[in-house]
């Protein structure tokens, strides 16, 4: 450490020398020397240092042209992801609409065949209400012709004599027997 400080230190005083050569001893090194070796090492260290520069720039500008690419890729598929969703909206939009749509129609389809169903029935009912009341009628009729012939056959069994009896069925003979000659 005493000699690189004494060679700062003595700049101005240059001892003579016999010779010329490089002093291999690093910290007993002269300026010349110093200046040598850095001359070099940038004279040949340039070339190194601008192909290690250029190779990280070509690295730097690959990286930055693959991340555009990747970048413009990525838009791209965002804008289909996009596209494909508004087209995916748009269906489920029309489904909905066509299902409230089917939905309103079936609703207003089962209405309409629930009211013809209750339509039909109440017509059966009214039918099958009328017909039990014919039904009725007919049979209230019959028993009350029959108590009327019952009662008419008993007043006139009671009321008729055998020779008025013979009287009655010997003139409803003969008008059956006129009817008959009339419509021949």
């Amino acid at each position: 450490m005493k000699n690189l400080t004494d060679s700062f230190v003595y700049l101005g005083h240059w001892p003579s020398a016999g010779s010329f050569g490089f002093n291999t001893d690093i910290l007993a090194t002269n300026p010349i020397n110093l200046s040598v070796v850095f001359g070099v090492l940038i004279f040949f260290g340039k070339g190194v240092l601008n192909d290690l520069l250029d190779n990280r720039k070509q690295r730097i500008l690959n990286t930055i042209r693959n991340s555009e690419e990747l970048r413009e890729g990525a838009i791209q598929q965002l804008e289909n992801a996009r596209a494909r969703l508004r087209k995916v909206e748009t269906e489920a939009d029309q489904f909905r609409v066509n299902g409230y749509s089917e939905i309103e129609r079936e609703k207003l389809n089962l209405i309409n065949s629930t009211y013809r169903t209750l339509k039909q029935l109440e017509n059966y009912k009214n039918e099958t209400i009328l017909f039990e009341q014919q039904r009725t009628i007919n049979q209230v009729r019959e028993r009350v012709f029959q108590q009327a012939l019952q009662g008419a056959i008993g007043t006139l069994n009671s009321c008729l004599s055998n020779e008025l009896h013979l009287r009655t069925i010997n003139a409803n003979i003969g008008m059956f027997g006129m009817m008959k000659e009339i419509t021949d």
